[in-house]
């Protein structure tokens, strides 16, 4: 689909969609739990409803109700009978974190499974998974499209480089506590996203599922085996990632309010409220996003548009995206007048005062390409032309009525 959005500035109280980074974990440990849990305040983005689908493969079980999201817990402990069944099929969309975090689920529940997606999900790095298996015997393949893993999880170490992505340590601290006896996760490298792994420790725990992690830095996380996941109630918190986009907008001059928000939360994004403060003053500002990849194009709408110089650094991991976030943020904010530059593994902006605007961007089929273009169309001087505009539904599904109820204008082409 296809958006023409006419510029003018955004008014209103504004309540971000729920946590996918929460509601991912939250759906996983229920998944695992033996007996019926609630999870609360779920948002049907395609990224959910890709862990959904894997997580029925795997054996779990969902029920809509007026309260919430009824789970029905496979139960999974280091017996699993389900381990004798045949590999599932599991359809990962487009989702890097349903991918990553079901790789060593499905092997400690199923043995493994045959892993599917679209997009570009199956060129995203696997490398760090395929390092482990290689070392404990695990066979892997992938082919076609499809990667199959077959094998069972053992008790041990397991190195695990803490730079490519945090996402990778998530999935063996959900599948490790599964096994018949005591596991170690040892990061090999400087740890990257620490606040996304401690966001998968607090809803283990949630779900009675512990795990202790050493003073060291980097930190090693230790996993008694034997454990069970016991059903709980959940909801899920408002996602400081999406409210990234409506920070940049108030950035840019639009009189947004947000709502709904939890500064206690464990959510690392929930730094965008810190950095708005920083690139809403005159002056040079250098940001490393290492720990907070996904507020990249926010950030750099609002150093596109600011007095002085803004530098987001430490960004290599933006090139294994939906999108090469470092190419198609350069892209498409160059297209509409802003003046950046992308090196190796950071963006540079110089900022201007406003943004000429009268072209069409592609948003890449990135959801987050997407509403960055619409939130610099606010500060364009002509209007601006967005292909690919329903990308947002993979994390956002609402984004565009949000737009127009605070005042956007937008003209839609099928």
């Amino acid at each position: 689909m296809t958006v023409t959005i006419t510029p003018t500035k955004l008014a209103g109280r504004v309540t971000p969609p729920p946590s996918k980074s929460q509601a991912h974990r939250l759906l996983i440990a229920a998944a695992l739990a033996e007996g019926e849990s609630l999870i609360r305040r779920l948002a049907p983005s395609k990224d959910i409803l890709a862990t959904r689908r894997c997580l029925e493969a795997l054996g779990a079980e969902f029920q809509e109700t007026e309260e919430g999201l009824i789970v029905h817990g496979l139960g999974a402990n280091a017996m699993s009978p389900l381990r004798r069944m045949a590999l599932p099929r599991l359809d990962c969309g487009e989702s890097g974190s349903t991918l990553r975090f079901l790789i060593p689920v499905a092997l400690a529940v199923r043995g493994g499974g045959e892993f599917t997606g679209g997009g570009r999900l199956m060129e995203r790095p696997l490398e760090p998974y395929f390092a482990i298996f290689r070392e404990k015997g695990i066979f892997y393949q992938q082919k076609n499209g499809v990667l199959t893993v077959q094998g069972l999880l053992t008790p041990g170490t397991y190195a695990l480089r803490g730079d490519v992505s945090s996402q990778f340590f998530t999935g063996l601290l959900f599948a490790l506590p599964l096994l018949d006896g005591p596991s170690a996760i040892v990061p090999t490298t400087a740890l990257e996203s620490g606040d996304y792994i401690a966001m998968t420790c607090r809803a283990m725990d949630r779900f009675g599922v512990t795990s202790t992690a050493t003073l060291s830095l980097p930190p090693q996380y230790h996993l008694a085996g034997n454990q069970r996941y016991h059903p709980a109630e959940a909801a899920v918190e408002a996602d400081w990632s999406q409210a990234g986009f409506w920070y940049a907008a108030r950035a840019l001059g639009s009189a947004v309010e947000l709502d709904g928000l939890d500064i206690n939360s464990a959510q690392g994004d929930k730094v965008v409220a810190e950095h708005f403060d920083r690139l809403t003053r005159p002056g040079d500002v250098d940001i490393d996003v290492s720990g907070c990849p996904d507020l990249a194009p926010p950030l750099a709408v609002m150093g596109a548009v600011r007095q002085g110089h803004t530098r987001l650094g430490n960004a290599g991991r933006l090139r294994m995206k939906e999108s090469d976030r470092l190419d198609s943020v350069t892209q498409v904010l160059s297209a509409l007048g802003a003046d950046i530059v992308q090196g190796p593994d950071y963006l540079d902006i110089q900022g201007k005062d406003r943004l000429a605007g009268g072209v069409r961007v592609d948003s890449f089929n990135d959801h987050r390409i997407a509403m960055m273009a619409a939130v610099a169309a606010t500060r364009c001087q002509r209007p601006v032309t967005v292909t690919g505009a329903e990308a947002v539904e993979k994390s956002y599904p609402d984004f565009w009525a949000e737009y127009e109820r605070t005042g956007g204008l937008l003209t839609w082409n099928t």
